[in-house]
């Protein structure tokens, strides 16, 4: 793993301070991954431990140990990218879909009763027939692209985190099953990745666990075993889970630690500031992934915050720190379904109520991460005004911080210069006129000016330009 040593570390002023671990920054967010996939919160820590306990109890070598740690915990780094087309093909809550569907034994009949059931309940039946009709034809196909989506795309994000190969390969693989109906190549038995069998497994041991206590986990193991599982596999978790005070841990606060104690020698990799824009441009892209309107969002308001900065004259070491935060404004979405992300036409009242709670839940996530913890409340108040009227806590002129009034311009005019599923990108100078509209009530006045001064010496381009 091409890591830092751990001789050196960045904090936001600049200068060496406290080291950054790379596994609390990634067990951190690794609870913005619960919430795409509609798990409670430490699902991911969760199946990690599960996982790493098997392979301490195989005697595999602390390197591999180390691989089914990362490969484990960042397993849904691409679940995001399937979300908005879960939620238009079967015309339902993404999140929901997923978490009740983890739940469902495979067998082709539960499965299709499963999915003709969650199809369309909500809509008018015109639009449910026509999505179940679509399923029932090229059903195999959605299921197969669906996954590959997700596992290829969760590769390509473990290898920007720099996990190295074997972790990308073992999340490219997490659905393949023992007997070869898996997906989206088929692998059966030893040709999957050792990582992907113990962290398949890991993960639905967690979600049966939750869902139903410890008996009904080792009994859903049991029923796939030399189905979905490695024989050997489920018989080395029945061995390892038959002790209650296995499953105690499981709820431990300090899981966590527990799990990173069992790779002490090798957890010992720090993030350097190369490493920290990587983790940080990683987890961007799973934010921007979750709808087809928010492609390069987040990357593009970190630039437009970090070049605002400059503007007013934060030193370089902030203004870094202060992108970063940018780019995350918006990882509490995670946690929204699509139907509500990508509605076309206006929210109803509570689902307006869930998509002003992403913001609430950005500040949760980012306040979990040691080095961000200082900028969860300021990337979370993105949506709040100068005149009090904003949401989540209603602050004003008097305790928004420069940061925050920062971040705020450069969110609205990404996306008010992009397409949105209620309306096309608007026109420069439109956009700019609600801007000017606002400032002074909901923006502070100086930075927009300051925007327009960065956007006629081309510093700053909208998302539509040509």
């Amino acid at each position: 793993m091409q890591w830092q040593n751990a001789n050196t570390a960045f904090d936001a002023k600049g200068a060496n301070g406290p080291l950054i671990p790379v596994c609390e920054l990634l067990g951190s967010f690794s609870f913005a991954l619960d919430m795409t996939e509609g798990q409670p919160p430490g699902h991911s820590l969760r199946a990690a431990y599960i996982a790493v306990s098997m392979a301490r109890a195989m005697g595999l070598s602390d390197a591999d140990c180390l691989t089914v740690h990362y490969a484990t915990l960042m397993k849904d780094l691409g679940c995001s990218s399937n979300a908005a087309r879960i939620a238009a093909l079967y015309l339902t809550d993404d999140r929901q879909f997923k978490q009740d569907y983890k739940l469902v034994d495979g067998r082709i009949a539960n499965v299709l009763a499963f999915v003709f059931s969650n199809t369309g309940r909500d809509a008018p039946l015109g639009r449910r027939v026509s999505a179940v009709a679509n399923i029932l034809k090229n059903g195999v196909e959605i299921s197969r692209q669906l996954i590959e989506t997700r596992c290829v795309r969760g590769a390509d994000i473990a290898r920007q985190l720099r996990l190295g190969e074997d972790v990308a390969d073992a999340i490219l693989s997490l659905d393949e099953h023992w007997d070869g109906s898996g997906k989206p190549q088929g692998l059966a038995g030893q040709a999957i990745p050792l990582a992907s069998r113990l962290a398949l497994l890991a993960q639905v041991a967690d979600v049966w666990f939750m869902a139903d206590g410890p008996e009904a986990a080792r009994a859903e193991i049991a029923k796939q075993a030399g189905r979905w599982f490695d024989p050997a596999l489920a018989q080395c978790f029945l061995s390892v889970t038959g002790d209650f005070g296995f499953w105690a841990a499981l709820t431990d606060p300090f899981l966590e630690a527990r799990l990173n104690a069992f790779n002490e020698r090798h957890m010992a990799a720090f993030a350097d500031e190369g490493y920290l824009s990587d983790i940080t441009d990683a987890f961007g892209a799973v934010i921007d992934a979750k709808s087809p309107y928010t492609a390069g969002h987040s990357n593009r308001v970190g630039h437009i915050a970090e070049t605002l900065a400059e503007r007013v004259g934060m030193d370089e070491a902030h203004r870094r720190h202060l992108a970063r935060a940018a780019m995350l404004h918006d990882v509490g979405k995670l946690g929204v379904s699509n139907t509500i992300l990508d509605k076309p036409g206006k929210l109803d009242d509570s689902e307006w109520v869930i998509m002003r709670d992403h913001a609430a839940r950005t500040a949760e996530i980012l306040g979990r991460i040691g080095v961000f913890s200082d900028m969860a409340l300021i990337a979370a108040s993105h949506h709040e005004r100068l005149d009090g009227r904003g949401y989540p806590l209603g602050l004003n002129a008097s305790n928004l911080a420069m940061e925050t009034r920062i971040i705020s311009v450069a969110d609205i005019f990404d996306a008010l210069t992009a397409d949105r599923p209620y309306r096309a990108a608007m026109p420069l100078e439109k956009a700019m006129g609600i801007l000017d509209a606002e400032s002074g009530g909901a923006l502070d006045a100086d930075l927009v000016a300051e925007l327009r001064n960065a956007i006629e010496s081309g510093t700053i381009k909208p998302s539509n330009a040509v």
